[in-house]
């Protein structure tokens, strides 16, 4: 897999990360989505340089102007409902994509500790040939990135796979790294060490699912 840390060259992107790590920026959630969104701006950008690219004319009112567009049918895939802002600032930037959703969440059965992740809602089109990105914030374990490609298969082979994080631990990036294809590629804003006990990233930022869109009962 490739893996592309966007943190390790100096950007704008530092400021977007710091202020979603912030435990007093966090109290603004609308912030702290556009911040998420803004993110994904900056992965989607970093992203677009390695797609395929086509000689276009373009026709402006004084003659002929000719540019490489982008060429590749882009399915942009959110994990909900933490992905919702990550996956509109990817839209910004490739905003005639397809669209997939699908929700994921971790079912604690006995310890609280140990959880499975769970996939019940999904939409999708059409995925044979055509470049997949599946977008999700907070790379943890790694395992509902895993769990939500698998359950995309019955879709179709993409030609591409992209994988968008804003923030992932170290240990989640080595699951994924035996679970895809070395032709995959991971675009992720910032690496942290360590996961807690719970499986949260350490120092990470929190619950991005409930900084976004508030606190949800567990059942």
């Amino acid at each position: 897999m490739h893996i592309h840390n966007i943190s390790q060259q100096n950007s704008i992107l530092n400021t977007f990360i710091s202020e979603i790590r912030n435990k007093d920026i966090q109290k603004d959630s609308m912030r702290f989505r556009r911040n998420i969104e803004r993110i994904g701006e900056v992965l989607g950008y970093e992203m677009s340089k390695v797609l395929k690219y086509e000689d276009s004319a373009i026709e402006t009112p004084l003659g002929t102007a000719n540019i490489q567009l982008p060429k590749n049918n882009i399915v942009l895939c959110s994990i909900l409902r933490a992905g919702i802002p990550l996956h509109n600032g990817l839209l910004n930037c490739f905003d005639t994509s397809e669209n997939a959703f699908i929700s994921a969440y971790r079912h604690h059965k006995h310890n609280p500790e140990s959880f499975e992740i769970i996939v019940e809602y999904l939409a999708c089109p059409d995925l044979n040939n055509k470049t997949l990105v599946l977008a999700d914030p907070m790379l943890a374990t790694g395992q509902s990135m895993v769990a939500t490609y698998e359950a995309l298969k019955p879709f179709g082979i993409p030609k591409e796979v992209h994988l968008i994080s804003v923030i992932g631990a170290q240990e989640g990036i080595d699951f994924i790294n035996k679970h895809f294809d070395t032709d995959v590629h991971l675009w992720i804003g910032a690496v942290d060490e360590k996961l807690n006990e719970k499986g949260y990233i350490l120092p990470g930022l929190g619950d991005a699912g409930d900084l976004a869109f508030g606190v949800k009962l567990q059942q």
